[in-house]
């Protein structure tokens, strides 16, 4: 149901961050390290939220059906 706003926001950051983790300007050796580990936790936890949270909630509440 929302997955359509969780994947814009994402996307445009992580694309917003990728010419400030691709420069090779004056000054990127210390942007670029910054740029990249966001761009790299933003897609982790986006597809943390987006596949292993409900997988592992559907689990969970099978497992606690299953007791009742």
């Amino acid at each position: 149901m929302r997955v359509r706003p969780i994947l814009v926001t994402a996307i445009t950051t992580i694309l917003g961050m990728l010419p400030m983790a691709l420069s090779h300007t004056e000054g990127a050796e210390l942007r670029s390290p910054m740029a990249v580990a966001v761009a790299s936790g933003l897609l982790f936890s986006t597809f943390l939220t987006l596949f292993i949270i409900p997988i592992a909630y559907s689990v969970v509440n099978r497992v606690s059906y299953r007791r009742t």
